[in-house]
């Protein structure tokens, strides 16, 4: 009889980094940035604590990629709250309002992944990470672009448009990003955490109206 093989104690070159950021990200989920712990995310992968150290120098390093993966989640949001929004294919959508309802699913996906991920949500900004930082893989959507990226492409298709003045572009996604983030934080962790569905619902479309036209 031919003896099976047992299971597998070492990792192809990639695989074991690929499972340490999985299990890191499933710990952030559980409970955001603070329980990305090197033990638990080896124990995990099933491999000794050691074994980390050839893919991440050191905590930080491994929290770092937790937090960007947990960006390409958050952009993956926004990409799907954009893509329900139909093309203009029948005109009966100008191309003004087209730009001002990607802006506004750019903030609802934002808002939608705090609420239903807020571990992720919590990690994805961790660490230090900066949020102009070009695209990589682990940081990116499906279509290559960071959250603050799909923020910036829907100011720019505002200008295309001629909703937003060219003049005030400059720093907007700045402005944006504060007003939506504000909100997403003091519904997860702040004094609006007591806010029902329906009052969370109309707060988050109240206050993306107030960015697009304040903006």
């Amino acid at each position: 009889m031919t003896e099976q093989p047992g299971p597998r104690t070492t990792y192809r070159h990639g695989d074991l980094r690929r499972a340490l950021i999985e299990a890191g990200t499933e710990l952030a989920r559980e409970g955001g940035p603070d329980a990305v712990v090197l033990r638990e995310v080896t124990r995990r992968a099933g491999v000794t604590p050691n074994a980390a150290y050839r893919h991440f120098a050191d905590k930080s390093a491994l929290v770092r990629a937790v937090s960007l993966a947990a960006q390409s989640r958050l952009a993956a949001a926004m990409e799907e709250e954009q893509s329900a929004i139909a093309d203009d294919v029948d005109g009966r959508k100008s191309v003004a309002a087209l730009a001002q309802a990607k802006l506004r699913a750019v903030g609802a996906g934002y808002l939608r992944f705090a609420q239903t991920e807020p571990g992720l949500f919590r990690t994805a900004f961790a660490n230090h990470v900066d949020i102009r930082d070009a695209a990589t893989e682990e940081s990116a959507g499906a279509h290559g672009r960071t959250p603050f990226q799909l923020l910036s492409d829907a100011l720019d298709e505002l200008v295309d448009a001629g909703v937003l003045s060219a003049d005030r572009r400059g720093g907007a996604e700045f402005v944006a990003w504060s007003s939506v983030h504000g909100l997403a934080m003091l519904v997860i962790d702040g004094p609006l955490r007591g806010l029902d569905a329906t009052q969370r619902l109309v707060a988050a479309q109240r206050l993306l109206e107030m960015v697009q036209n304040g903006i």
